[in-house]
């Protein structure tokens, strides 16, 4: 029998580990996780796994935001973030939280930073895992909440998002002062994603706080783009771009806006089921080019997804 050998790549760099939560030992009240730490391209034990991939249940604080299709699995829990996030760790195992504050909104319900932060530490007590936490997307509201929740959850450590180039000094202080870690995010361009990451390094940041979000598009929605901006990243980074050794972080909760994938349709069968794997499929691509974190809004998607990565880690 002749040996095959197994063609192994020699890569210079490797990619950072960044801690999140903060155990009762360190002053807070959950588990920790640690993302990142892979020496090698997605999944190729011989070159090195790295931390094991971690998915993030969605939970969006302002109910009218939701189709009925993202609350059909969460039943009532969905009108009490603390309950929905419960819901995702007790019932449907997520390895972290991710927190929507959209009730934060000007033009929506326009809750202020002092009751979002309320809401953060109502999700906190409900479980015991890390969060991450995301604004309503409005620059200087955002940067009012993320500094009053920061401040009223100093000691867990959270994921906090995100920092933009345009916006980026008031959330990168409020992470530094608290000791929490930052979502740096750009969009599909592995220049900017360099570019951030460089320019909260000069603000202070240091590395080992910062998760890239480089913006995953759904499939059907420039998900093939957003697959080589990922590669390109990670490739870069493996070969020793410092500057781009972060682990990364995608949302495929916007695989649901696609109209193929949510729309009622007699001819292209359930809608539900067509939503779970489009979330599940674009997931399943943005694994494979580099993810180390997913946030997701289906509990059957996530399921797909964590068989995925049990098999592509070899049962690690």
């Amino acid at each position: 029998m002749v040996e095959v050998p197994i063609p192994k790549e020699k890569w210079s760099g490797k990619i950072g580990a960044v801690k999140l939560g903060a155990s009762p030992a360190e002053g807070g009240s959950r588990q920790t996780v640690e993302v990142g730490g892979e020496a090698g391209m997605p999944f190729l034990s011989y070159e090195g796994l790295g931390k094991r991939q971690l998915l993030a249940g969605e939970v969006i604080d302002d109910p009218s935001q939701l189709t009925e299709l993202a609350a059909r699995a969460f039943g009532d829990a969905v009108k009490d973030p603390a309950a929905w996030a419960k819901r995702w760790v007790d019932g449907f195992h997520a390895d972290l939280v991710c927190l929507k504050l959209r009730s934060t909104n000007p033009e929506g319900m326009n809750a202020s930073p002092e009751e979002a932060a309320k809401t953060v530490i109502a999700v906190l007590k409900a479980v015991s895992v890390p969060i991450i936490v995301y604004g309503c997307g409005q620059e200087e509201k955002d940067a009012k909440v993320m500094e009053a929740v920061s401040n009223a959850c100093a000691k867990e450590r959270v994921l906090l998002g995100q920092a933009e180039e345009t916006a980026y000094k008031t959330i990168s202080a409020a992470a530094m002062s608290n000791h929490h870690a930052l979502v740096a995010f750009s969009n599909l361009d592995i220049n900017l994603a360099k570019q951030m990451n460089i320019l909260l390094a000069d603000f202070g940041v240091k590395f080992d706080n910062v998760v890239m979000d480089p913006l995953m598009a759904g499939l059907g929605m420039g998900l093939e783009y957003s697959y080589s901006v990922n590669e390109r990243i990670r490739i870069a980074a493996l070969m020793g771009d410092r500057m781009l050794q972060a682990p990364m972080l995608c949302d495929i909760t916007s695989s649901w806006e696609a109209r193929e994938a949510t729309e009622e349709n007699a001819q292209w069968g359930e809608a539900e089921e067509r939503g779970t794997w489009w979330e599940a499929t674009t997931g399943l691509a943005a694994l494979m080019s580099g993810a180390d974190v997913l946030v997701v809004r289906s509990p059957r998607s996530m399921n797909v997804l964590r068989e995925a990565i049990d098999d592509l880690r070899g049962g690690q």
